[in-house]
């Protein structure tokens, strides 16, 4: 498994986190290689997540280079991994992305 990040949140929050494909450079010139190609953009996206914490909703951004999703609830002191799985315009190329979100009591 690749993680991406590890966050830490309240079992009563409800925060947004995004899924970024394009995490080394956004654009500078000189830079290392973007996941996608230019002009290659996500064409579509499932955000999951194990029973007891909540996808309450995803949605593609940033110009169709990312994924946003509205998390809740969750057991305090219980780790869990968030899967949000892509397909973009270059067929058939797919990729997963997974962050731990951490529930604590804060």
């Amino acid at each position: 498994m690749s993680t991406d990040r590890v966050f830490v949140k309240d079992p009563q929050a409800v925060l947004d986190y995004k899924f970024d494909w394009l995490p080394f450079t956004h654009g500078v010139d000189g830079a290392e290689t973007d996941y996608l190609a230019s002009g290659e953009t996500i064409t579509a996206a499932v955000v999951t997540a194990p029973t007891g914490i909540t996808v309450d909703s995803y949605a593609i951004t940033d110009t169709n280079t990312s994924v946003s999703a509205w998390i809740s609830g969750g057991t305090a002191d219980t780790d869990y991994e968030i899967v949000c799985h892509i397909h973009t315009s270059v067929t058939p190329r797919v990729d997963d992305r997974t962050i731990i979100v951490q529930v604590r009591q804060r």
